[in-house]
């Protein structure tokens, strides 16, 4: 199914050229028959798509998932006022930041950019991923070493402690991922798959070889 045109893009590119509410009021009905109404159908067929393989997203509604084009400066040096491109989270807890694994997608005329895991957990979060990756690091070796992970992803990413604690660094020798504070993947993809018929099973292709970091990452956030 295709779910965007070239409309889609040159409307971001028209916005980036005129990034002010006067403009974008008056190109609403582009904004809502090209960008907003074709992200909600998408994003809820990408919902749909990936609760066949995880249950706990079933009742995820695109509203839950979907970021507004609306820009937060309050403490940003840039005052324009819009996005210019289009985003969503899926995961369990939806867009929450870090709440859980899942998938995020931006679409926009600059990149198509997917990324999976965790950016930034919370101190908690943190101790229980590195306590799983202590208690089974022959489990996450075998997920981020798998070929077909490493073949559409590449590799776990995101900064590092250079000091962790003592029950953690016995187990660096196994999977010296124990010392990331962050444990994400990320991956940009041709622009020309947003508007391909294509699009969606680009993207699935991308969260099912992510799915087994990202349920073992789940799985730890979720002990007790």
């Amino acid at each position: 199914m295709k779910y965007f045109t070239s409309e889609f893009l040159d409307f971001y590119k028209d916005l980036a050229a005129n990034n002010n509410r006067d403009w974008f009021q008056s190109e609403r009905k582009r904004y809502e028959s090209f960008i907003k109404k074709p992200m909600e159908v998408f994003v809820t067929d990408l919902i749909a798509a990936m609760a066949k393989h995880d249950k706990s997203l079933v009742g995820i509604r695109y509203s839950d998932a979907m970021f507004r084009i609306n820009r937060d400066i309050r403490f940003s040096k840039d005052k324009t006022p819009y996005k210019t491109n289009s985003s969503a989270a899926v995961s369990a807890s939806g867009k929450k930041a870090d709440g859980e694994a899942g998938l995020y997608v931006e679409l926009g005329p600059e990149k198509l950019a997917l990324a999976g895991g965790i950016y930034m957990p919370d101190k908690e979060g943190l101790l229980r991923i590195r306590d799983a990756m202590t208690k089974q690091p022959k489990a996450f070796m075998k997920a981020l070493e798998d070929p077909t992970f490493k073949k559409i992803w590449g590799s776990m990413q995101g900064e590092k402690n250079k000091i962790i604690a003592a029950e953690h660094k016995e187990a660096a020798d196994a999977i010296p991922y124990v010392y990331h504070k962050q444990f994400y993947f990320w991956k940009e993809l041709p622009i020309k798959h947003i508007t391909s018929d294509k699009l969606m099973d680009v993207i699935m292709e991308h969260y099912i070889a992510a799915k087994p970091i990202s349920k073992l990452l789940n799985d730890a956030l979720r002990s007790a």
